[in-house]
């Protein structure tokens, strides 16, 4: 019997890009659908109880060339040019009808408590949190910051891999630490306070490493990377040192363990033929540094290229499995599959 349960609540998926894009409706993930990663049916089958489903603003991108320079034993991709905002609240704006649209159909709930959360991940829809990859639509003001907390934002990375007014975000880059580029620009600093005061919680993952000293120095909340991973398995700009792994601990915070292939693999590559010894070391690691507690996962569904024994949203027994056969007892796969989130959220969110 493949292992359903517990529901895995997830840090971060790309399932609204695939909407915004075409290549989904809302009733075809709730019915089901053939390609990509999530849906309604096999959520269901594969015990995924939801997660952060991200607004996120694309850059134009060649995905060929950037297979082609990701397959080199060492590469470094450009950062893409900064987003106007005007072009980033339209697609952010469209962002938010998509996923009430996907409510409308039955597929997922939209939670903004944790006791919302805590209902809906046992529920048959999927649990959403509204969150917000790259600031690029959030105003000096912070105008549009408030309206979208008015309507369900919960979770907000000041920056993807690229600049904002707000930050810089890391380039694909490997072997790198993240220790690239200036910190928050003084508009940074002040969208820190104010997700504060809005208990907005602020995604560390893509922002670089001085961005990120400058966010455990202002903010009073937990830090949180949702999806980032271990540098000292996997040496990438966009995985995190021990001594960030000691910053987000010593704030009692967490890491959502990143699906992604290139992030995993000790050897940087986009290659999805590997074993799940690889996720259990990245999970050996952070566990080591920042305990049993402050530890889950942060796939990146139809956003990453994830490992061949998962595959979907449907493969998360394979998880299951691997961390059973890891020697991983009931109560601490509570905590990684989704109790830690709970946690964290309490501490960001309030009761």
């Amino acid at each position: 019997m493949p292992l359903t349960s517990p529901p895995i609540f997830d840090g971060h998926n790309d399932l609204i890009l695939r909407l915004l894009r075409g290549t989904a409706t809302p009733e075809g993930v709730t019915a089901g659908l053939e390609d990509g990663h999530i849906d309604l049916p096999r959520a269901q089958a594969g015990g995924f109880g939801g997660g952060f489903f991200a607004i996120y603003v694309p850059s134009p991108v060649d995905k060929d060339a950037k297979a082609e320079e990701m397959s080199h034993p060492s590469y470094d991709l450009p950062l893409p040019a900064q987003i106007p905002q005007p072009e980033a609240l339209r697609i952010t704006l469209e962002g938010a009808d998509a996923l009430e649209a996907l409510e409308a159909a039955g597929a997922l709930t939209i939670c903004r408590s944790v006791a919302e959360l805590e209902a809906a991940i046992h529920a048959p829809k999927m649990a959403a949190i509204m969150h917000i990859e790259g600031a690029e639509a959030i105003d000096p003001e912070f105008e549009i910051l408030h309206q979208m907390h008015a309507r369900s934002l919960r979770s907000l990375g000041p920056v993807w891999s690229r600049p904002t007014i707000f930050g810089n975000g890391v380039p694909f880059r490997f072997p790198s630490t993240g220790d690239i580029g200036d910190g928050l620009s003084e508009h940074g600093k002040r969208l820190v306070a104010e997700c504060n005061a809005l208990k907005i919680m602020i995604d560390l993952s893509h922002l670089n490493e001085k961005g990120m000293d400058d966010v455990a120095a202002i903010s009073d909340a937990p830090l949180v990377a949702t999806h980032s991973n271990a540098y000292a398995v996997t040496p990438h700009s966009r995985n995190l040192t021990d001594r960030q792994l000691s910053q987000i601990a010593q704030s009692d915070g967490m890491v959502g363990i990143n699906f992604a292939s290139a992030f995993l693999r000790p050897d940087g590559q986009m290659d999805s033929d590997f074993s799940l010894d690889v996720m259990m070391r990245h999970l050996d690691h952070l566990v080591k540094i920042l305990g049993e507690d402050r530890v889950g996962f942060g796939s990146d569904f139809d956003g990453a290229l994830v490992p061949k024994d998962i595959g979907s949203v449907a493969g998360l027994p394979a998880l299951r499995q691997a961390m059973v056969d890891h020697g991983i007892g009931d109560e601490m796969m509570e905590k990684l599959c989704y109790r830690n989130w709970l946690r964290v959220l309490r501490k960001t969110w309030g009761a």
